[in-house]
C-alpha cells in the first residue's frame, strides 16, 4: 500500500514542483506556464497508468483481446487412427465382448499381415505353421475359431496378454 501511495504521490510532487518553477520564470506568461504544466501532468498520469497496467499484466492474467490474437491452440498431433487403436485396446482390456468383437479381429488382421509378408503364411489356410510362429499363448488369443466369451460383460483380455501378443506380432 505504501508503494502504491508513493507511485501516485511522487508524480504529483514533481508536477507541483514543475508548476512552481514555471511560474517563477518571468519570461513565460502565466497561461503558457499552465499549459506546459497541464501537458506535464497529463504525461505523468499516462506514465503512471502505463506502469499500473504493466504491473497488473505481470500477474499472468490472460485478457480476452490477447487470447483472441493468439488464436486457438493447435490440435493434437496424434493421428486419428492411433487414437482409435488405443481406444480399441483399452475397451478390449475392459470388456470381454468388445475384445471378441473388435480387439481380437484387429490383432488377428495385424498378425495375418505380418505372417503373410514376412513368412508367406496365411493365418486361416496354414494354422499349424502360424501356431508354430506365434506360440501357444498368442495363438490361443488370435486363432480364427476362438469361441465367444460366456460373459460378454466380464473383464476383457489382461493387459499383459495383449502386450505379449503385440510384441510377438511385431517380432514376426
Amino acid at each position: 500500500m505504501v508503494k502504491t501511495r508513493r507511485r501516485y504521490v511522487l508524480p504529483a510532487f514533481i508536477a507541483a514542483l514543475a508548476l512552481v518553477l514555471l511560474l517563477s520564470l518571468r519570461p513565460l506568461a502565466t497561461e503558457r506556464s499552465l499549459a506546459i504544466w497541464l501537458i506535464l501532468v497529463a504525461g505523468l498520469v499516462l506514465l503512471t497508468l502505463a506502469r499500473d497496467v504493466r504491473a497488473r499484466d505481470a500477474t499472468g492474467r490472460k485478457r480476452r483481446f490477447e487470447a483472441a490474437l493468439r488464436g486457438r491452440p493447435p490440435r493434437s498431433t496424434v493421428p486419428v487412427e492411433l487414437l482409435r487403436v488405443e481406444r480399441e485396446l483399452e475397451l478390449g482390456i475392459g470388456s470381454a465382448g468388445h475384445a471378441h468383437r473388435r480387439l481380437l479381429p484387429l490383432l488377428r488382421a495385424a498378425a495375418s499381415a505380418r505372417l503373410a509378408t514376412g513368412h508367406g503364411i496365411e493365418l486361416v489356410r496354414s494354422p499349424e505353421r502360424a501356431r508354430a510362429l506365434l506360440g501357444e499363448d498368442v495363438w490361443e488369443l488370435l486363432r480364427p475359431d476362438r469361441p465367444a466369451p460366456a460373459d460378454r460383460h466380464g473383464p476383457g483380455i489382461p493387459r499383459a496378454a495383449v502386450a505379449a501378443a503385440i510384441a510377438k506380432v511385431e517380432s514376426l
